[in-house]
């Protein structure tokens, strides 16, 4: 898959974000680094590693206003309404756009085109569906200062990196899954029972590796999921925190 369709997801959920407010801006995707906002930075990422088109879910009007100066040249650049979360926001904008669909976030402000590359490649060709995740060795390597939400596995510890992989129209299931996760959040024992409660326990006894976590939920949602480990450790690393924002700087040779 040399040219590619992608989707940005940059929805405002309507209530006060801390990076934004620490970085004075309406949105996260008009946080400036290095001269650009995230929201360009992503877009050229993406286009440098070989998307034509690509759909940017987005409602913001400051962030909107940006886009047509954001947008890279020769790249189809289209809005798409976001709905009520972020699961259904995949969803709607992967049914406009058809798959293979590669899904990012504008928060994912060090996003560099040999990591999408390197997802893409080393994607399953029998995937419905992928997930680019990095290992805690590779993070610490790349980024000794940064407090990540780890995944435990047998095999190791794992961070999420963004990156999602829609490479058939069967993926949407497994979206339609998360989607059902999504709305029982606040209720454990649903999450628990929508899921297995045999992959749980193993996953809480230590005895899966991602492969087989990946797997076995993907069979949960009626498709073949996989994941891809990334080879750079700074591909788990976007801005959801303050501390974020000030990390991204020092890689960048900013000062917060």
């Amino acid at each position: 898959m040399t040219a590619f369709t992608a989707l940005v997801l940059a929805g405002d959920r309507g209530e006060p974000d801390a990076v934004s407010a620490y970085a004075g801006v309406a949105h996260k995707g008009l946080i400036k680094l290095q001269g650009e906002i995230l929201l360009a930075r992503v877009l050229r990422a993406l286009a440098e590693a070989g998307a034509t088109r690509i759909g940017v879910c987005a409602n913001n009007a400051e962030l909107l206003a940006a886009l047509p100066a954001a947008r890279p040249v020769g790249v189809a650049v289209e809005v798409i309404a976001p709905e009520a979360g972020p699961s259904l926001s995949v969803l709607r904008s992967a049914q406009a756009l058809g798959t293979p669909l590669l899904v990012t976030t504008v928060d994912h402000a060090l996003l560099k085109p040999e990591w999408v590359k390197q997802f893409i490649a080393d994607a399953p060709a029998s995937c419905d569906i992928a997930a680019f995740l990095a290992p805690e060795a590779a993070v610490r390597h790349d980024a000794p200062e940064t407090k990540r939400t780890w995944l435990t596995f047998r095999d190791g510890r794992y961070s999420g990196c963004n990156l999602f992989l829609l490479r058939t129209p069967y993926a949407l299931k497994a979206i339609e899954l998360w989607r059902t996760v999504e709305a029982h959040r606040k209720k454990p024992w649903r999450i628990a029972l929508i899921l297995g409660l045999g992959t749980l326990a193993r996953f809480a006894l230590g005895r899966l590796t991602l492969d087989q976590a990946i797997a076995d939920i993907g069979k949960r949602a009626g498709v073949k999921a996989a994941a891809v480990r990334s080879n750079y450790g700074l591909a788990a690393v976007d801005v959801d925190k303050p501390a974020d924002l000030d990390l991204v700087r020092q890689i960048t040779g900013e000062q917060p």
